[in-house]
């Protein structure tokens, strides 16, 4: 299997792991927004790899929002 292959199904469950935190463990926050922007920065290396600029903007507006607005929620 290609790196890029293997990378889009690490990227795809980390994101489904992140939406079980946020909707199944709320307590656990700020775990769920993470991982979520975890996922996100891991596709955005395969849209990189792709040379797919959609996914490489929508990867790279989302998951940095992500993390920066869940750093500014805990400051």
């Amino acid at each position: 299997m290609k790196a890029d292959q293997i990378l889009k199904w690490v990227a795809t469950a980390t994101l489904i792991f992140g939406t079980v935190f946020n909707a199944g463990y709320p307590e656990l926050y700020p775990v769920g927004p993470l991982v979520l922007a975890a996922g996100g920065y891991i596709w955005l290396i395969v849209s990189i790899m792709w040379r797919d600029w959609a996914l490489i903007a929508t990867n790279t507006v989302m998951s940095t929002t992500g993390l920066v607005l869940t750093i500014i929620n805990l400051i």
